[in-house]
């Protein structure tokens, strides 16, 4: 339970349901799409000037796509099964008609006239879509601030981080503001906040959601749009709306389940390492076979690969903007410097390590079907602060929090974040699972087995 939640803690409301309750409820005509959304602007009206995780709305947009919804649904028609249903767009994601700042004051003056693909699936089926949600600047850090809309926080504890980069998206959902999100992960930016507020994020494999008519790419081809929800029924709601070709399953045999507590020698808090034991434990007692892999060295070139990749990226946006020097944040700014500075030698150096790490996953998942880790390292940090300076007393660096995440989106796999035990103090922990490429519906599957098996720390209500 939340800071916000034991503030404004009322009878169970429209705001606090998920999309599939939702949807059953339009069906029986219990409640309609208007009234969802009204519930929902309230209650982001009650607690969004605390997280400050909503940055702008589509009002009239809104009201009127949920007037039609209603109207289908009292016609038997709805479109999808997201219909009626209120959803957050990530910030870096372009809708039209809303601002598109992507965090930074480069972008502080765009307004996209057309919607990116997984906008427009999203809008197609019925989906309400009423606002953005904040991002750190140009989604490349692990929390979420930035220079035109300040911090987001968590609903947890308003004083610490959500994580990031769809810092505002899990904040927006785990504190009732529409029950499902948007976002993006390009290197763990949905499943790690997701481990932050007691949510489920799916990253699905590369080019199972397209993506078109949306910012430049600047994370090779590692960033993929996906849901943030309350559980695992609703990440399948969005998919089978945003994705190509998925069809949902369930498990009809035992897994083998390789468990990495950590990757080679990186330091973990110590109550994430315990819970994320614990959900290897319910794992093996739901008959999987679960192997532990200590130590897990498969992962480690990352720790290379990903500032080249990120840095060099960002000196390449920032040759289109003259003068972005007096626009961008401080550390931004030396990223991109560090990025020009680097020879095209190292960028090709990491493509050449990726390939390698992904022949190693590819005899890996002969053997194994999943991968269970935790889903970050630490607990949530001061709001304001880039990163945890230490995990489990030892000092780390502006990734020492992100080790278990980005080795998914280079070699492309589908990965999810699920709530475990949370903290002695009730701060939220994740446990990841990661799949084979295209194995998306097993991954699903086995965290819905998991979720079903067990109480799990709630989203605040």
């Amino acid at each position: 339970m939340s800071a916000i939640a034991h503030a404004d803690a009322p009878a169970a409301t429209l705001w606090n349901r998920t999309a599939g309750q939702l949807a059953q409820l339009y069906a029986r005509g219990e409640a309609t799409p208007e009234q969802a959304l009204a519930a929902v602007l309230e209650r982001l009206d009650a607690v969004n000037p605390r997280l400050n995780a909503v940055i702008a709305l589509d009002l009239e947009g809104a009201l009127a796509a949920a007037a039609a919804s209603t109207r289908r649904w009292r016609a038997g028609t709805p479109l999808s099964p997201l219909d009626g249903i209120p959803v957050s767009v990530k910030d870096n994601i372009l809708q039209a008609g809303l601002p598109a700042t992507w965090g930074s004051r480069l972008y502080r003056e765009f307004v996209p006239e057309r919607d990116e693909t997984p906008v427009a699936r999203l809008r197609a089926g019925g989906a309400v879509l009423f606002g953005k949600t904040n991002v750190p600047e140009f989604t490349l850090q692990g929390y979420t601030d930035n220079l035109v809309f300040g911090p987001t926080r968590n609903p947890y504890d308003v004083a610490l981080t959500p994580g990031g980069s769809s810092g505002g998206a899990v904040a927006a959902v785990a504190a009732g503001i529409g029950p499902l999100a948007l976002g993006t992960d390009g290197g763990g930016s949905i499943r790690r906040p997701a481990s932050h507020t007691g949510l489920v994020g799916f990253k699905p494999s590369r080019g199972l959601v397209p993506r078109a008519h949306g910012f430049p790419t600047i994370l090779h081809d590692f960033e993929v749009a996906g849901p943030l929800a309350r559980d695992v029924s609703d990440v399948v709601r969005m998919l089978r709306v945003i994705a190509d070709d998925f069809a949902p399953t369930v498990l009809h045999r035992p897994l083998a389940i390789l468990f990495a507590p950590t990757f080679a020698a990186a330091p973990v808090d110590p109550e994430i390492a315990a819970s994320v034991a614990e959900a290897a434990g319910r794992f093996a007692a739901l008959g999987h076979r679960v192997e532990v892999a200590d130590p897990f060295l498969m992962a480690e070139p990352m720790l290379e690969i990903w500032p080249v990749v990120s840095q060099t990226a960002l000196a390449w946006l920032m040759q289109g903007h003259p003068g972005f020097e007096h626009a961008i944040s401080p550390s931004l700014l030396e990223m991109a410097a560090q990025g020009a500075a680097r020879p095209a030698t190292d960028y090709l150096g990491a493509l050449n390590a990726i390939a390698a790490m992904g022949q190693d996953s590819a005899g890996l998942f002969e053997t194994f079907d999943l991968i269970l880790t935790p889903s970050a390292a630490a607990l949530p940090w001061p709001a304001t602060e880039p990163y945890p300076a230490r995990i489990a007393g030892q000092a780390v660096g502006p990734r020492g929090h992100a080790v278990f995440t980005p080795f998914a989106n280079v070699l492309g796999l589908p990965a999810v974040s699920l709530p475990a035990r949370p903290s002695a103090r009730g701060l939220p922990i994740g446990v990841q699972l990661v799949g084979a490429p295209r194995a998306d519906a097993l991954v699903l599957a086995a965290a819905a087995q998991y979720e079903a098996a067990g109480e799990l720390d709630v989203p605040p209500s």
